[in-house]
């Protein structure tokens, strides 16, 4: 199997510091609890959007897939923005923080929205901006706070962190509509209020450009100027990073989005209404059960095989979407839809930044990661146009088997796309940028 140099060099020229590639840093641990927390506030107030538009407002399947991928584009779009000023000065915590108070004060928005749609649109807009700055710092942080090779487990142990809020926010939320008869504002306030204990732990607990938990290495020369003040796309020089960019975006305009898969899932199997909110829950617990052991995984035999085979599990979903449904049998069809989407996330979110991370030099580390993450985005918001405007056109078991032959037609590209040599890490004996090939090991 592959393993990276960094891991196996000699202690002499590169000691690692006591407990490194065996705990995970301190600064991971911190921006899990804070992701933690503000998923909380954002998933009490997202969990019925889907079920509230398509349903409540009566929009139509083109009209949310265009809604909701309107939202994401503008997230992917400010991604660039927030990556490109983090790495200025390397205040990726200072950014990070902007985007979750962005984030925390979109709450109050919904509270001040009155029901109106507009208001509600804009204070979403909001929210998925802020999710958008932030999240490229978050990921440079943690890509400059671990050991290389043991980046898929810092990112699984973050996004299971992650995705333990994703559990807990929309169950507050049902419990605080049972205990106050259906207040909504009191869930908009509750959300706001955790929000704001999000940026108050990212203020106390992370650092900002202190990053004492990677081993002790030789100090690097000095950065060339092209590499101090490279570009935005500087990152798209590097023939490695453009392969794993081209592949998560071909992967990515194969992706319908989770809203589609509970709704299909929901008029398979006729779930009442007060259900719907729910089916997120059972997708999340299995992400928050396998993220970790994937990040392990995908450290010990390579990045790109989980990273694909998570893609395979998404296929499968479309599959299992696809199988009829009635008889007692049918509500059996919830189990497997829900577990392959959490196998699908768990192997892929963390993986691909771990996958790429590595290649990118350190002052430019959150402008990269702000790449990748944007083409995947804009291609997925492609996607849910796309699919919204065949289920219009077709019906929905039509649009999903297009979708399901285009995943299939995906994959093959992303398995040729995809570098078989694995991520190369920096060398910190040389100049940023240059790279030291991993070797194989039998």
């Amino acid at each position: 199997m592959y393993l990276a140099t960094t891991g196996r060099r000699d202690t002499s020229a590169a000691p690692l510091a006591e407990g490194a590639g065996r705990r995970v840093p301190g600064t991971v641990l911190a921006l899990g609890a804070v992701s933690l927390v503000t998923d909380v506030s954002s998933e009490m107030v997202t969990a019925v959007l889907p079920l509230y538009l398509v349903l409540g407002l009566g929009l139509s399947p083109l009209q949310f897939g265009f809604l909701d991928g309107l939202l994401n584009g503008a997230a992917s779009i400010v991604r660039l923005l927030g990556g490109h000023f983090a790495d200025r000065g390397q205040r990726h915590k200072r950014i990070a923080g902007i985007g979750y108070a962005l984030s925390a004060c979109s709450r109050l928005g919904l509270l001040l929205a009155g029901g109106a749609t507009g208001g509600i649109a804009a204070a979403l807009a909001a929210d998925r901006i802020g999710k958008g700055i932030r999240t490229a710092p978050r990921d440079a942080l943690i890509t400059l706070s671990s050991h290389p090779d043991a980046l898929g487990r810092s990112f699984g142990v973050h996004r299971a962190m992650d995705t333990t809020g994703a559990l807990l926010g929309p169950l507050a939320a049902f419990a605080l509509l049972w205990a106050t008869a259906g207040a909504y504002d009191a869930v908009f306030f509750v959300s706001f209020c955790a929000g704001l204990l999000g940026v108050l732990l990212l203020v106390l607990y992370v650092p900002g450009r202190q990053h004492t938990e990677l081993p002790a290495l030789p100090a690097p020369r000095a950065p060339s100027p092209s590499r101090r003040t490279g570009k935005t796309f500087e990152a798209l020089r590097d023939p490695y990073f453009r392969r794993v960019l081209g592949a998560a975006a071909l992967l990515g305009a194969a992706t319908i989005g989770d809203a589609f898969v509970y709704l299909l899932l929901q008029r398979r199997l006729g779930l009442g209404a007060g259900w719907f909110p729910l089916l997120p829950l059972g997708a999340a617990a299995t992400y928050l059960l396998l993220a970790v052991p994937a990040g392990r995984i995908a450290d010990r035999v390579g990045r790109r095989l989980p990273f694909l085979c998570g893609h395979l599990a998404l296929l499968g979903t479309y599959v299992a979407l696809l199988a009829p449904s009635g008889g007692p049998a049918g509500p059996l069809l919830l189990v497997p839809v829900l577990a392959l989407l959490g196998i699908f996330y768990a192997t892929t979110d963390g993986v691909l930044m771990a996958l790429a991370g590595p290649v990118l030099p350190a002052e430019g580390r959150a402008r990269g990661l702000a790449v990748l993450q944007t083409g995947q985005a804009v291609a997925r918001m492609v996607a849910a146009a796309g699919f919204g405007a065949a289920w219009t056109a077709w019906g929905p078991g039509t649009a999903l088997g297009a979708a399901t032959a285009a995943l299939l037609v995906a994959l093959v590209g992303g398995w040729v796309l995809l570098p078989r040599v694995p991520a190369r890490v920096p060398d910190p004996a040389g100049p940023p940028g240059t790279h030291t090939p991993e070797r194989r090991t039998e």
